[in-house]
């Protein structure tokens, strides 16, 4: 939580927040700096949204219950029609350059939904002129983006959010209070899994291209990604499965998963890493995949000493062992998990953070920690950041401040699943964001496609148009990305 914890804010500041907390939009303006042109919590926020068709649909609809919506953007609108003819009096666009220049002076916040690979360029461009932005999950593609968008966020002063909701979940506090008043103990090993993907993955690219619909815009779909022809197995939603335009099942869901443990052990940056998957391809992300992270210790904790922990990830069908002990008719969730292994008992959080529990089967009673907005709203704790003052804005639950580190991880993991012919681990430099110990003369295999043949019962994989590259150049695009048709990476703060 940036310098000063939500709980140190709270007990500093029990008087004015007992009234934000009982009522959070009726606090009188001059607490949360209308003076100083910030509005009080009374006015409602102008809200853009940038795509709108999918996961955005739900995010605009939780803002239009207190906000103005005033403009709607989606490259599809035959996906998107449902959510632009919820709101008739939103203009609607379809490339959010345009719609930023005709709204964004106008606008106070943006929401960004977009296919992954297009995150970072329209909330960078909306911090840059000083609105408050919401993200969708994963944050962005690679880590260089995540660095970039958490230091606008500081450098602009803006509210910011993640869209990883369980990071608001009354589950996550019941953790993260469990961790930190030491319920568990010291944690040296984190497993977690998800059981994505649950859309195409593990696929060759299409060769055939097909017709434009006359409701898609492919130019401002493909954005700063490189051109290639229209296929409807790109989008809507299984952009998630393709190199391009997603990072996989890790990028999709471990900023839910693993928001705890990020937060609660204050994991920061690896020194190693290492990944593997099932074949990997060309353009589409593995069908499994398994990560290892190595932390150092880190500065300990009032009631926690941090010592060194390695964090394994796993997805597509592989998962870890159910912990020894498992209290009878106690259950993974399905959806994933993450589990602490500490030295004194072994904590199972759920997906989003629900529904936390002990192996030992003892239930710590911990105070809870305070909300600030009623019924745990994801996106309405970040409306509320955006009406507070920036001199003494309590940051969302998911403020790009702990989301974007997180996310960079993450994305970093994605790294080293394509990196994996090295078959090493990866020293990782997290101030200046490289792997350190990749070989000068080290090369890759990159290849435009993989062939798949059976002679006489014999399968062979062939992989086409193959080229050697440069190991450490690749692996410096896959942490910062070279955009194209026309969009320039911002270089950060």
């Amino acid at each position: 939580m940036a310098d000063l914890s939500r709980r140190d804010f709270i007990k500093r500041s029990s008087a004015t927040l007992a009234g934000l907390i009982a009522a959070p939009y009726i606090v009188p303006n001059t607490v949360l700096g209308a003076r100083n042109g910030h509005k009080a919590p009374s006015d409602k926020l102008n809200i853009l949204g940038v795509g709108v068709g999918g996961r955005g649909a739900a995010d605009i609809a939780e803002m239009a219950k207190t906000e103005n919506i005033i403009g709607l953007c989606d490259c599809d609108w035959n996906y998107a029609k449902h959510v632009l003819d919820k709101y008739p009096d939103a203009k609607k666009y379809n490339d959010y350059r345009r719609m930023y220049d005709e709204l964004l002076k106008s606008a106070d916040a943006v929401m960004v939904a977009t296919a992954d690979h297009t995150h970072a360029i329209i909330a960078a461009d909306a911090m840059m002129a000083g609105k408050h932005v919401y993200v969708e999950k994963p944050m962005t593609l690679y880590a260089y983006e995540s660095r970039l968008l958490t230091r606008l966020a500081a450098k602009y002063r803006v509210a910011t959010q993640q869209g990883n909701q369980g990071a608001s979940s009354a589950g996550s506090r019941k953790a993260l209070n469990w961790l930190q008043n030491g319920e568990i103990g010291e944690v040296t090993k984190i497993e977690a899994f998800t059981n994505r993907p649950i859309w195409p993955q593990g696929m060759t690219a299409p060769t055939e291209a097909q017709a434009v619909p006359s409701t898609m815009n492919w130019e401002a779909f493909i954005g700063p990604a490189p051109m290639r022809p229209y296929n409807e197995v790109y989008t809507p939603w299984n952009f998630r499965g393709w190199w391009p335009f997603g990072s996989g099942a890790l990028g999709d869901m471990a900023n839910h998963i693993l928001a705890v443990a990020f937060t609660g052990l204050k994991l920061g940056s690896p020194t190693s890493i290492i990944g593997s998957s099932t074949m990997l391809m060309p353009d589409s992300c593995p069908t499994a995949q398994k990560v290892t992270y190595r932390f150092p210790a880190r500065d300990n904790l009032p009631k926690l000493a941090l010592p060194p922990c390695e964090l394994t990830w796993y997805d597509g069908g592989l998962r870890p062992n159910i912990p020894f002990g498992m209290p009878t008719g106690k259950k993974f969730d399905p959806s994933g998990v993450c589990i602490f292994y500490g030295t004194k008992d072994t904590m199972v959080v759920g997906t989003y953070g629900y529904d936390p529990f002990l192996v030992s089967g003892r239930e710590p009673m911990v105070p809870e920690m305070q909300r600030i907005v009623k019924d745990d709203n994801h996106q309405q704790d970040w409306i509320r950041a955006c009406k507070e003052s920036a001199d003494s804005r309590i940051p969302a639950s998911s403020d790009f401040s702990i989301s974007g580190p997180l996310n960079e991880n993450i994305v970093m993991g994605v790294a080293a699943v394509r990196l994996q012919e090295l078959g090493q681990w990866l020293d990782w430099d997290g101030e200046k964001m490289r792997f350190t110990n990749i070989p000068a003369e080290a090369q890759l295999h990159v290849s435009n496609a993989i062939n798949f043949e059976i002679h006489d019962g014999h399968p062979s994989f062939h992989a086409a148009d193959t080229v050697l590259v440069d190991a450490n150049a690749y692996a410096a695009r896959l942490i910062k990305p070279e955009y194209q048709n026309g969009y320039k990476l911002p270089e950060l703060p």
